[in-house]
C-alpha cells in the first residue's frame, strides 16, 4: 500500500487511530490491494503520519478486530484474507449465501453425489428408519480459489432427488430445493472445535491436527419434517465469530408462601 499525502487532522473530534484506520482502509481500496498483501510497518507509519506507536497499534488492532488484516508476529501486518461468519452457525444460510453477500465466490468440487442408506446418525438426524434411501452430497468449498471447507450433506429420497443431475460446482443446495419448494424455515446448528484428520488435511490444504470448525446441522421445513442434515469442516484459521453481549435481569420469581399455603410472587431475583 502506497503513503498517501492525507493527514492526521490533530483537531478533529476523530481520535487520531480512528483516522489512521480510515486511511489505511481507503489507501487498501485504492491500490486494489488483496488477501495477503502486506501493509507498511509500525515505523513507516509513524514516521509519515508522526503519530505514537501506540497511535498505530490502536489503529491495526482496531482493523483485526474487525477482520480487514491480519498482524503476523515477527513479519508485519498483512490484507486479511475473508472468514467464515458467524451468521453460519445461528442462521439457516448457507457458506453459499454467506460469502457471496460479502463479496466473494464460492466453488465446489463436488467429490460425492449419489443415492445411498441412511445410517443409524443419518437416520435419527433425519428421523427416517435406518437403510432408508437417501442422497448424500460431499464438497470441498472453495472461497476465493482456496480450500474453505468440507462438507457432507444427507437428504430424505423425496428431497434429494431433485438434486441428482444438477450442478452444484457454482450454485446454491438451498437456492436450487426453494426453487423446487422445499423450503428450510428453522433447524438446529451447533459450533465445535476439532483438529484436521488426513485426510480432510489434505483437502483443505493443512497440516494434520491443525484447528477445524465443525458444524452439524438439521434443517426443517414449515411442518417439521427434516429436508437436510449436513456436518461441515471449516478451516480454522478462516473462521470467526463476534456476538453482540448485553446483562439481562433474571425473571426468575421469589415465591412467598402464606399461611394457608398458597404463595405469591414476592420479588425478583437480579
Amino acid at each position: 500500500m502506497a503513503i498517501v499525502d492525507d493527514a492526521i487532522d490533530r483537531h478533529s473530534a476523530a481520535p487520531m487511530y480512528d483516522q489512521l484506520r480510515q486511511l489505511i482502509i481507503d489507501g487498501i481500496a485504492r491500490d486494489g490491494l488483496q488477501p495477503g498483501d502486506p501493509l507498511p510497518g509500525e515505523h513507516r507509519l509513524c514516521e509519515r503520519y508522526g503519530i505514537s506507536r501506540t497511535v498505530v497499534r490502536q489503529a491495526l488492532a482496531q482493523l483485526e478486530h474487525e477482520g480487514l488484516v491480519e498482524r503476523v508476529k515477527g513479519k508485519g501486518t498483512f490484507v486479511s484474507r475473508p472468514r467464515t461468519s458467524e451468521s453460519l452457525v445461528h442462521t439457516l444460510v448457507g457458506l453459499y449465501d454467506d460469502v457471496e453477500r460479502r463479496g466473494g465466490h464460492v466453488h465446489s468440487d463436488v467429490l460425492r453425489h449419489e443415492q445411498t442408506t441412511a445410517d443409524e446418525e443419518v437416520a435419527l438426524a433425519l428421523e427416517v428408519p435406518v437403510g432408508s434411501p437417501v442422497v448424500v452430497l460431499e464438497r470441498l468449498r472453495h472461497v476465493d480459489g482456496e480450500p474453505w471447507s468440507l462438507s457432507t450433506t444427507w437428504m430424505p429420497e423425496a428431497v434429494g432427488s431433485v438434486t441428482l443431475g444438477a450442478d452444484l460446482t457454482e450454485g446454491s443446495l438451498y437456492r436450487l430445493l426453494a426453487d423446487n419448494d422445499i423450503v428450510a424455515t428453522h433447524g438446529v446448528r451447533s459450533a465445535e472445535a476439532t483438529v484436521a484428520t488426513h485426510e480432510q488435511a489434505q483437502h483443505l490444504g493443512v497440516s494434520a491436527g491443525s484447528a477445524l470448525l465443525r458444524l452439524r446441522s438439521v434443517s426443517r421445513s414449515a411442518d417439521g419434517t427434516p429436508i437436510e442434515y449436513f456436518i461441515a469442516y471449516h478451516r480454522g484459521d478462516r473462521s470467526r465469530f463476534e456476538f453482540q453481549l448485553q446483562q439481562e435481569q433474571s425473571q426468575a420469581s421469589l415465591l412467598h408462601v402464606d399461611g394457608d399455603g398458597g404463595a405469591s410472587p414476592a420479588g425478583t431475583v437480579g
